[in-house]
């Protein structure tokens, strides 16, 4: 009668055929990803089939990819039609960090090479303007692709309804960058009521502090940099919320060519807050 040792292997051997160290394979059993398919009661010796070397070097590819350890374990239990949604929903995510990733790379070569660039920032008046908008939760680094989805809101909001609108887009976004944070993307129409799923608002007019910046959303830190420079050069203060102007709509165009025109309302330095 052939033994259990003819038909599995031992953990050294299954490890060498995984190209993982033994104690890799026990850290899988502790975490529950993997467990041999059978342990020896006397000696403790652990038996891999060879079947379960596809799952090992599955989940060594994806833990090299940086993926979180609760998805490779989704990854490794579920059907194919989970393994699917879940390497889908994954991908995506390393895409949207890859993309604040090269954004980020852009703002600290453009600071290694001397500073920010030269934004010029001037002192302008808006007036007021009555607008149909679409509010959105997210986060700091959430903000580039929560725009984006707002513009998509937006549009297909205004085309349902039929409602003629004036370009350009114009993003509402708190001064105070915090998790949670309720930003607005907005468009004026040509007609009082606003089209069904935004809300009206009203910007009201504003001295403002404005600056035309070329270059992707994730450069706009520089322009926003500038800005604030600027203010507290100027002995002013800043009162929210700032308002992006979309030269062209974020999304569908060349992100090294966007036009946003970025102004935050100011107003005089209040006594208490003045340097003593």
């Amino acid at each position: 009668m052939r033994g259990v040792e003819d038909d599995l292997l031992t953990i050294g051997r299954f490890a060498r055929l995984c190209r993982v160290g033994a104690g890799r394979l026990r850290e899988y059993e502790e975490l529950g990803l993997l467990h041999p398919v059978r342990v020896d009661a006397d000696s403790g010796y652990r038996y891999y089939a060879r079947s379960q070397a596809r799952d090992v070097l599955t989940a060594e590819l994806l833990l090299g990819a940086d993926v979180p350890l609760a998805v490779v374990a989704d990854v490794l239990q579920g059907d194919e039609r989970t393994r699917t949604v879940v390497l889908q929903a994954e991908r995506e995510r390393l895409a949207e960090r890859a993309d604040r990733d090269t954004g980020r790379i852009g703002i600290l070569t453009r600071l290694a090479q001397g500073g920010p660039p030269g934004h010029e920032v001037a002192r302008e008046h808006d007036p007021e303007r009555r607008l149909a908008a679409v509010h959105l939760e997210c986060g700091p680094g959430d903000l580039g692709a929560c725009t984006e989805e707002g513009v998509r809101r937006l549009l297909g909001a205004i085309e349902a309804a039929g409602t003629p609108w004036l370009p350009p887009l114009i993003g509402l976004v708190p001064l105070d960058l915090a998790e949670g944070m309720r930003i607005g993307v907005a468009a004026e129409t040509e007609e009082d009521e606003v089209p069904r799923g935004t809300e009206p608002v009203v910007l009201p007019a504003a001295d403002v502090a404005a600056t035309l910046h070329e270059g992707p959303c994730a450069h706009l830190p520089l322009a926003y940099h500038a800005l604030f420079t600027w203010i507290h050069d100027q002995d002013l203060q800043p009162h929210g919320p700032a308002r992006e102007t979309y030269l062209s709509t974020p999304g569908e165009d060349d992100p090294d060519e966007r036009l946003t025109r970025i102004a935050v309302p100011i107003e005089p330095r209040r006594a208490e807050e003045a340097p003593g």
